[in-house]
């Protein structure tokens, strides 16, 4: 089964105008498969925000599309559109703030408006609802790369353990920490997949076991506290997790219980790589002590899905995310190759 986790859809004849967004609503599985239609910007705002898109290429596709979706019923031209399609723009990037590919797709965005602002308001809404659509696409391309670099990580018959969902569902298509493991797939490998639920909202459990199982490769689901264990019984290979912002100095932020897998994965001598998009690098933050850690609300950890598991009014720390250290990462892998420690130099030369 091929997942699109977000696509335009348009029934013209060129594909562009009218159209609308269409998204997996990631909250409704696995039990459920279902799309979210909208060109309402509010709704793909709050999308964002409550994860039912997520994933930091996703995110910036969703940000890009419901940017240009808002504009298409706009009655405004010139410098009044322009300014409209900044002010989009920026209620967007207010809907979550650590993975950075939401802020690069949104400025890639404004860019093309300040350009295009002096054609005709079909023209400009046009393009801007082109170029979406076009990082939707570079991602797409960007992912299967990724995976193509990411396989020479892997050898046949191997286990890889991965945290949260970097798979098809994070990204336009294909996955980026999970794209090795297409790639290997593909070329007939058999590898297997431990997969961490991932607390407190179980991305691992609820989308990376779901998707994985839709392809037909071999996953087990493993509590977040079963890790270390199956690192120490010999179970694990290497791990290969995504990112949401990657520091000029290596420093990668993802998921929650990225740092702790990374710290077990050196205890137990095991290869602990991340995967990502270069549009996930973020060259203007020095290290990971920079990087804006979103804090999720309590329910999540006091009452998830809707059932209450601590008591009424106890005090809950909820990052989204943690940083792992450069020193703990074996290997970034992007669209552009392996880069290995220490990353400055090599980042450096990828965002050139």
């Amino acid at each position: 089964m091929k997942v699109l986790s977000i696509e335009w859809i348009s029934n013209t004849e060129t594909g562009v105008m009218p159209g609308f967004i269409r998204m997996i609503d990631q909250t409704k599985l696995p039990v459920e498969l279902v799309y979210l239609d909208t060109t309402d910007i509010k709704v793909v705002w709050e999308a964002i925000k409550t994860l039912r898109v997520r994933g930091a290429p996703a995110i910036g596709v969703a940000a890009a599309m419901g940017l240009a979706a808002a504009l298409q019923d706009s009655k405004s031209s010139g410098e009044k559109l322009l300014h409209e399609a900044e002010k989009h723009a920026d209620y967007l990037a207010t809907s979550r703030p650590t993975a950075v590919n939401l802020f690069w797709a949104l400025e890639r965005m404004k860019k093309v408006a300040r350009e295009n602002s002096g054609l005709s308001p079909e023209v400009f809404k046009e393009r801007m609802v082109r170029e979406a659509i076009a990082i939707r696409d570079e991602d797409a391309a960007m992912c299967r790369a990724i995976g193509e670099h990411g396989v020479k990580l892997i050898k046949d018959g191997q286990t890889v353990l991965t945290h949260c969902n970097a798979g098809a569902l994070a990204v336009a298509e294909y996955g980026s920490g999970l794209a090795p493991i297409y790639a290997a797939q593909a070329r007939g490998m058999k590898v297997r997949v431990f997969a961490d639920e991932t607390r407190p909202l179980l991305q691992g459990a609820r989308l990376t076991a779901w998707e994985l199982m839709q392809a037909g490769i071999d996953v087990t689901l493993i509590c977040d506290n079963t890790a270390a264990v199956v690192m120490k019984e010999g179970r694990i290979d290497l791990v290969m997790v995504g990112s949401d912002r990657i520091a000029a100095n290596g420093d990668a932020a993802n998921k929650i219980g990225s740092y702790g897998v990374a710290r077990l994965a050196r205890a137990h001598g095991i290869p602990m790589y991340f995967l990502a998009p270069t549009s996930t690098i973020d060259m203007s933050i020095p290290s990971g002590d920079c990087i804006p850690i979103e804090e999720r609300g309590a329910d999540e950890v006091t009452c998830g899905f809707g059932r209450r598991t601590a008591p009424e009014g106890v005090k809950v720390y909820s990052p989204a995310f943690d940083v792992t250290p450069a020193e703990f990462i074996t290997a970034i892998v992007t669209e552009k190759g392996i880069a290995y420690p220490p990353f400055g130099e090599k980042l450096q030369e990828w965002m050139l």
